[in-house]
């Protein structure tokens, strides 16, 4: 973590971007340095924070954003290259509305047990019931490790859940002030960059966002963070609501992008043998249910629907993190590792570890 400078002026920034100038990262530097500090007039980070959407967001600028969060937030200390396996983090900005039961947190173990280190970065629900730390919560888990056993989880698990509260203490100066805007219905950068501010810097990364225009934007990012290896998708239902996940209900576009190299594409359930279905079938609840609902797809007792969107999102993972020859063979794979008892196992050994 970073030691904190002297503020200077938010107006001169406000003013900036409402002239449709970008920030460049010394610029990037300073008002970020002005919106974690509690002694900065609230009044002026929400008029920033509003003017600043309403330019639109550049990719490099929310790259420079989440840099500077990060060099504050707590360092896990998983030095790059210390582990063996792939590094990964699967996630979604949320907002989609649809309040689906908890795919990628479901999906996680099923990736841990193909093989890759899941660095789980998350927090309680806010645009659903249930976020991942309430199911986790629920399964058992103590949420609120400190770095070290969050690096037991690793080991002896492998994945483990960083609760984005612990780890950006910075956010506290800043959460009236979100509060504020989304009562106001403002979106915020805030709102964009929940996914990318996971402080162990995974080497790949599969998001779902809730936007059709997003996707490339979020590849172009997570490339510009050190992401070897990402994917960003976006899905719809039949009737063309958005979904932040790869989806059953319809089709979704991924972007994905390794080495450099980008790829478009637009997949639908049917091209590897699921059935389409309604947002109804993938329905979650509270912490309780959605704890339910996990255990009884990873036990392989759920058969139905709701396994079918965990393997189509794990396989991606599965492909992201270079453990599988793309989203077919992931899926694959992902359906024997829950037929075999694997991905099950991996819930049990973080229950026990992290219990």
């Amino acid at each position: 973590m970073r030691e904190e400078e002297t503020p200077g002026n938010m107006k001169k920034y406000i003013d900036h971007v409402d002239g449709g100038r970008e920030l460049d990262s010394s610029q990037v530097s300073e008002v970020v340095q002005l919106l974690v500090d509690e002694g900065a007039d609230p009044v002026e980070k929400a008029l920033f924070l509003e003017v600043f959407a309403k330019k639109g967001e550049t990719a490099p600028e929310i790259a420079l954003f989440v840099s500077e969060l990060l060099e504050r937030a707590v360092d896990p200390e998983v030095a790059p290259g210390s582990l063996e396996q792939p590094t990964i983090d699967v996630c979604g900005t949320g907002g989609d509305k649809l309040n689906l039961f908890n795919v990628s947190t479901t999906s996680m173990f099923v990736i841990a047990a193909g093989g890759a280190a899941v660095f789980k970065h998350g927090n309680r629900g806010i645009t659903s019931k249930s976020g991942g730390a309430d199911v986790l919560e629920e399964l058992g888990v103590r949420i609120d490790l400190p770095a070290e056993g969050f690096r037991d989880c690793l080991a002896g698990a492998g994945l483990g859940f960083l609760f984005a509260p612990m780890y950006h203490p910075a956010f506290k100066a800043i959460m009236p002030v979100r509060k504020l805007l989304a009562e106001k219905g403002v979106r915020t950068i805030f709102n964009l960059i929940g996914p990318l501010l996971n402080p162990a810097r995974p080497a790949c990364q599969l998001v779902g966002v809730f936007s059709p225009e997003l996707p490339p934007v979020y590849t172009d990012i997570l490339q510009r963070l050190g992401r070897r290896s990402a994917w960003a998708v976006h899905g719809k239902t039949q009737d063309g609501r958005p979904v932040d996940e790869l989806s059953t209900m319809g089709q979704t576009t991924i972007c994905r992008a390794f080495d450099g190299e980008n790829v478009e594409e637009v997949i639908h359930p049917q091209d590897y043998g699921m059935r389409v279905v309604g947002p109804e079938d993938l329905q979650g609840g509270d912490a309780r249910e959605n704890a339910h609902l996990l255990t009884e797809i990873l036990a392989g007792r759920d058969t139905g629907p709701r396994l079918d969107i965990v393997l189509l999102n794990a396989g991606a993972g599965l492909a992201c993190a270079g453990l599988a020859k793309g989203l077919g063979a992931g899926i694959q794979q992902a359906r024997e590792l829950v037929e075999s008892g694997a991905a099950f196992e991996r819930l049990r050994l973080l229950q026990k570890i992290a219990g």
